[in-house]
């Protein structure tokens, strides 16, 4: 049986919860902690937990802990990720994994010293469609991937930014491009790969409570002349998000839609229905995932512990996906090209160095401690 805790009680932290107490003959959580310790208190008493209420997680540093959730604000992904696994404890973060490539390389060399395991959450790979998506991609059917669209839409109030440690590049590191649409861009690079070249735009239109953008558009070059585009927003109403991968001889999508063309004798296009009904009967034949979202990729993490068997999602990907984001808030803030790889002699690698170099569009005009407790919307189904 494998003893859990909780690091940082907010409202990510009952995704976790509710995804461990799924498994309750692999694991146990023992502790939750939290700087505000009633509300660690009140996670355990509203799932009935046998766990303990900790203000300082520094506690649980030298107690019997064999993984952590870490569910705390970005900017403190990095110390606490490397305490506990030098703690010989193995580490499950959420996302974003940390707010600078430094800190990622800190993570990531932790992880080697100590040969605990790191895990960086990217929920949307256990969903069905994204699972099912990765293989239609895999299997040749469309032909050449011409042209990605990722849509990260999502839509948050202007309240949303007076949270004390959000809407800051200190802080939060970033808007939505680094916090939402940290899972799309996840999936994308699993589907695609990383492109070579990013040239991006990032605004704040509606939010002047934060300094970070709350609009971001990224325009990308892959090594093979394919290119694509990602939209990451907080101000789309309705939160419509997909991923529409263009191929040379069909279109897909998450949430599912196929459609195949081929040339009339002038050019010009006209259904194919054979490749069609052969694309959808290849999806309709693959396998549901046994468990979705938090539970998918907490279970990957268990077997892993348990068997030695590997990650789907370790801090390789999670550093991979960081350098794609940091390249989106360099390209909009300089307004220069951005070429792959983003190495230490960069001036955005730092967070520090993210924080001088990139735009700054508002102060933040007010800082509460806490929001009452209330549901969030954590994306789509895909389906």
């Amino acid at each position: 049986m494998l003893k859990v805790a909780i690091i940082g009680a907010g409202a990510i932290s009952t995704s976790h919860i509710e995804a461990y107490l799924q498994f309750p003959e692999r694991c146990q959580i023992v502790a939750i902690s939290d700087i505000y310790v009633d509300k660690a208190q009140e996670r355990i008493d509203h799932y009935g937990l046998k766990a303990k209420a900790v203000k300082d997680y520094k506690e649980l540093l030298t107690a019997e802990i064999d993984l952590v959730s870490i569910c705390t604000p970005p900017y403190t992904h990095a110390s606490l990720a490397v305490e506990f696994m030098e703690a010989n404890t193995h580490v499950m973060v959420e996302k974003p994994m940390a707010s600078s490539l430094e800190e990622c390389d800190m993570m990531n060399d932790a992880s080697r010293r100590t040969g605990k395991l790191l895990s960086v959450v990217a929920q949307n790979r256990f969903k069905t469609p994204m699972m099912k998506m990765k293989s239609v991609l895999e299997s040749g059917l469309m032909g050449k991937i011409l042209h990605v669209q990722v849509d990260s839409f999502w839509w948050r109030g202007y309240s949303y930014y007076d949270l004390w440690w959000r809407g800051t590049w200190e802080k939060e590191g970033g808007g939505p491009t680094l916090n939402h649409a940290v899972h799309h861009i996840d999936a994308l690079l699993w589907m695609m790969g990383s492109p070579s070249e990013v040239q991006a735009f990032m605004s704040n239109v509606a939010h002047d409570n934060a300094e970070v953008e709350d609009l971001s558009i990224g325009l990308l070059r892959y090594a093979n002349g394919s290119l694509g585009q990602l939209t990451s927003s907080v101000v789309h109403h309705g939160e419509e998000q997909q991923l529409i991968f263009q191929g040379a001889k069909a279109r897909v999508s998450t949430p599912w839609k196929v459609k195949a063309s081929n040339s009339k004798s002038n050019g010009f296009p006209e259904p194919n229905p054979e490749l069609e009904s052969q694309l959808q009967a290849y999806y309709d034949v693959l396998p549901e995932v046994a468990y979705e979202g938090h539970a998918g990729q907490i279970d990957n993490v268990l077997t892993a512990i348990e068997t030695g068997s590997p990650l789907l999602i370790d801090g390789i990907s999670g550093r991979q996906t960081l350098e794609f984001i940091t390249a989106i808030y360099k390209s909009a803030s300089t307004g220069q090209l951005v070429k792959f790889p983003i190495g230490p002699e960069d001036a955005f690698y730092t967070r520090e160095g993210v924080q001088a170099n990139a735009t700054h569009f508002y102060e933040k005009k007010k800082s509460i401690e806490n929001f009452a407790a209330t549901t969030i919307t954590t994306g789509s189904t895909y389906k």
